[in-house]
């Protein structure tokens, strides 16, 4: 049987592509491609388990509309409010908090760029 896997999820960004593979570096706890550096066109974050890359490309036209697809995030060693307060931190943004009195729901952000992701419950709460 034949199929696809994904290779890479590529973000579009205007500014530094390093600088926003910082963030979600610093994010996901991964390092950039040792060969990355600031000005470069693009770059690069591996998964060591061999899932998809992330990868950061300088585009000239800037994010003019919601995302399509994104990204949910699981956080794990602390709680989902941990979790976003430490994204704010980061240099991320609430776009829209959609907690539950219950426990329930998430946290949309977005990136220094605007790319949107979501918060979502970890196993701490």
């Amino acid at each position: 049987m034949s199929f696809s896997t994904i290779h890479s999820i590529t973000f579009d960004c205007t500014n530094d592509p390093y600088d926003l593979g910082l963030f979600w570096s610093e994010l996901l706890g991964r390092p950039l491609a040792d060969d990355d550096k600031p000005g470069d066109p693009e770059a690069l974050i591996a998964d060591p388990a061999g899932g998809p890359r992330l990868l950061f490309v300088r585009v000239p036209e800037g994010k003019t509309a919601k995302n399509r697809i994104h990204l949910d995030l699981a956080p794990h060693g602390r709680t989902r409010d941990e979790e976003v307060e430490r994204v704010v931190s980061l240099g991320g943004t609430v776009v829209a908090d959609h907690r539950r009195p219950d426990g329930g729901g998430w946290v949309l952000m977005s990136d220094p760029e605007g790319n949107e992701f979501c918060v979502e419950r970890g196993e701490l709460g």
